[in-house]
């Protein structure tokens, strides 16, 4: 099948990758001049495992391209899939501008074509957002002509971090539609996907996500709230988590439920965010959602304050991005820590060696540059350099450079960990290697 995949941020990229890995013929769309030249050359625009080496691959073999201009895609493709981001506005609602944006300019592209074109939106958008922008946006980029256009609503389930192995694997494959026809060209699109696939009207698809987000950023919650009950009994936490996430026949995944840190990253606080605003909108209380907010807040204060207390004034922060295995910094909690001890008056210093990379050649470097340039300046190179600066050692997350760290620290070094033990430690012997 031949695809155009609109927008090459995070998702739009790793699906447009795996679409080509699968066989389809895909053509990448974005307003971004460099993020097209990256995916031409075979560079991953972004930090995620085994990107890198599908993009050489499937570039390669010309199974994949990217473009600035959209009627050049559509003409070419028999599907459109929507990847565009939704950012959230101050007050939570959802921007869904690029949406519209990239629904006219498809729209324009079908003016006068009598072939079949199915247009896909896989972006997270609150219900009611396809029928209300997409199609309109259709419409009027293809004028009256266009009569009713053939769409689809068909979130993406990817995890930062293992977003590949998510796509050809993930729980479901959700496609919400009006007509068997459109859901029978979806069906051909996934057909090498191993995963229920599961046919439902459009809001419902919608819908789907945001419960998904909602409740994973509940999960996150939920399980540190447990530890610091735990702690003021001097119970392990993760010891009481790992027998409670035993039971799975009540649906519980423990993807979610392991103690740590505070949720941040690009999609959670956002959905949540929107989830909370379209439910104030239509006067519906949701005291438990809006709780999460307070409570996740809380966590970062609590760790600002257990630096605080140690009386130290030199910190060295493992990890920077919300999660390992990502660069991504937008909504970090690690870079709300680092600005909160910034503002104490702390001396900190970071190493993220994945934001180190993307300060050089990742797509997130223009964020780096102008969003966070005060933290930027704070990053080490090596641990070595972390670990000579630091009477504080603050463990972010799980990665092997906070398993190399915890093993390097000294008897100087106060350690908080705040992935409350969950770093797989390693020997001094393996450290030193």
């Amino acid at each position: 099948m031949q695809v155009s995949v609109f927008g090459l941020g995070y998702v739009g990229c790793i699906t447009a990758a795996c679409l080509a890995k699968a066989g389809h013929e895909v053509i990448g769309v974005d307003v971004n001049p460099e993020k097209v030249a990256m995916v031409n050359d075979a560079v991953a625009p972004i930090v995620e495992p085994g990107l890198r080496e599908l993009l050489a691959e499937v570039v390669g073999a010309r199974r994949l391209r990217a473009t600035l201009h959209a009627e050049e895609a559509v003409s070419n493709t028999e599907m459109s899939l929507i990847c565009v981001g939704t950012p959230g506005r101050p007050n939570g609602q959802l921007d869904v501008t690029a949406v519209d944006r990239a629904g006219r300019e498809i729209g324009y592209a079908l003016r006068g074509r009598t072939e079949p074109h199915t247009v896909v939106l896989r972006s997270t958008v609150l219900p009611g957002t396809t029928h209300g922008v997409l199609v309109p946006a259709l419409q009027a980029g293809a004028g009256p002509e266009l009569g009713t256009p053939r769409v689809a609503v068909n979130p993406e389930f990817l995890r930062e971090g293992c977003s590949v192995r998510d796509f050809t694997h993930p729980p479901i494959t959700l496609v919400g539609c009006d007509d068997p026809a459109t859901a029978s060209v979806m069906r051909s699109l996934y057909e090498g996907v191993e995963a229920p696939f599961i046919h439902t009207p459009m809001r419902i698809a919608e819908m789907v996500k945001y419960v998904a987000n909602a409740f994973h950023a509940l999960k996150v919650c939920f399980a540190n709230e447990i530890a610091d009950i735990c702690a003021s009994s001097g119970i392990d936490p993760q010891d009481v988590m790992r027998i409670f996430f035993m039971d799975r026949k009540l649906n519980i995944s423990e993807a979610y439920l392991r103690p740590g840190f505070a949720f941040g990253g690009s999609c959670l606080p956002k959905d949540l965010r929107a989830l909370i605003a379209a439910a104030r909108a239509a006067d519906v209380s949701v005291p438990l959602l809006s709780s999460i907010w307070p409570s996740n807040e809380g966590q970062i204060r609590r760790q600002i304050m257990a630096v605080l207390e140690t009386r130290k004034r030199r910190v060295g922060v493992v990890g920077l991005s919300f999660k390992p295995g990502t660069d991504d910094l937008r909504e970090s909690p690690l870079v709300t820590l680092v600005e909160g001890l910034i503002g104490k008056g702390l001396k900190v210093r970071i190493y993220d060696r994945n934001v180190s990379i993307a300060r050089l050649i990742g797509a997130n470097r223009r964020y780096i540059q102008e969003e966070i340039p005060h933290i930027a300046s704070l990053m080490c190179d090596d641990l070595e350099m972390l670990l000579a600066h630091a009477e504080v050692l603050v463990i972010g997350n799980s990665s092997p450079e906070a398993a190399l760290a915890l093993a390097a620290a000294g008897s100087r070094h106060t350690v908080i960990d705040l992935t409350r033990g969950s770093v797989l430690r390693v020997s001094k012997t393996e450290a030193e290697g």
